[in-house]
């Protein structure tokens, strides 16, 4: 096994199988991926800070078995920040906090190429700083039947005073994101009010969306995840890599973006790989900054 000792900002950190391919089809190595995250730090970590880590692991690369892992692992370096979770049993459990460049790349290192987090902060699990649209196609619709009812979400949701902000999934959907950041949200008012939405989405787009959880009710419409705003629930990061053939990033789009693409009819528009959504970034800045730093206040529906 092929290992490298790096100092980064004073810590030591050992990486290993650095020429290991993780994605067979393209031939990306986990060397590619520690370097992804690498120039991506400065832009993804805000979203991870503070946040209870699940750590999605493909010591195999994405063609063969996966885990999640929400507990930290005991073999961390001593400098890797915890936070003792309570979870729904009454148990405790220690979660990785990744707060700074070398825990993101430890995590990287273990093959973790999928990063998620819940809508919370570990100080504050009982507050949702944002509330969530997951758009999940079901079969024979696509990822353009999303972003027509992201479109269709916007409006509504400006009608309603809120501001929304907007990412791909990495897969098949679009994650319409609305920040919240009062500190008195609970995961219940943001669930009351995610359902409502997709229920009166439903109701006036029948053809097109579905607010049901049964996968019958899918077909040909775009289901709008509500269930997603739950405390015990976690979302995969802005920015993070995806386990699919290629290493597609779940990348923040402009609106403006997304009714371009819309417009062209291009699924494919909406697959954004490594070196583009660095250079997105460097060209943009943080898209998803709104998510952590805009205040709103849910209205009565």
């Amino acid at each position: 096994m092929s290992r490298r000792v790096v100092d980064l900002e004073g810590k030591s950190l050992s990486l290993t199988n650095l020429e290991k391919v993780l994605y067979p089809d393209c031939g990306f190595t986990k060397a590619h991926v520690l370097e992804y995250y690498r120039r991506m730090g400065p832009f993804i970590l805000p979203h991870l800070q503070g946040r209870s880590l699940t750590l999605k692991r493909y010591p195999q690369g994405v063609t063969g078995e996966f885990f999640f892992e929400k507990r930290c692992p005991v073999h961390r370096p001593p400098w890797v920040q915890t936070a003792e979770i309570h979870r729904s049993g009454g148990e405790t459990m220690t979660a990785c906090l990744v707060n700074d460049l070398p825990t993101l790349l430890w995590v990287a290192n273990l093959a973790s190429l999928e990063l998620h987090v819940p809508l919370a902060r570990a100080g504050s699990p009982g507050t949702a700083d944002a509330m969530v649209f997951d758009l999940d196609p079901g079969e024979e619709a696509t990822i353009l039947d999303c972003a027509r009812v992201a479109l269709i979400l916007r409006e509504l949701l400006s009608r309603l005073g809120l501001a929304s902000v907007l990412k791909t999934s990495g897969q098949k959907g679009l994650h319409v994101f609305v920040p919240l950041n009062r500190g008195e949200t609970t995961f219940g008012d943001t669930k009351r009010f995610s359902r409502a939405v997709a229920m009166i989405l439903e109701k006036n787009y029948p053809e097109l969306v579905t607010a049901k959880m049964a996968k019958s009710s899918r077909t040909g419409r775009v289901f709008i995840n509500w269930s997603q705003n739950d405390g015990s629930l976690t979302m995969v990061c802005a920015y993070s890599l995806r386990a699919r053939n290629k290493p597609y990033v779940s990348c923040p789009l402009e609106w403006r973006e997304l009714e371009l693409l819309a417009g062209r009819g291009d699924p494919e528009g909406f697959l954004v790989l490594p070196e583009e959504a660095i250079a997105r970034v460097e060209a943009k800045g943080d898209l998803f900054r709104e998510v952590l730093e805009r205040t709103q206040h849910l209205p009565h529906l």
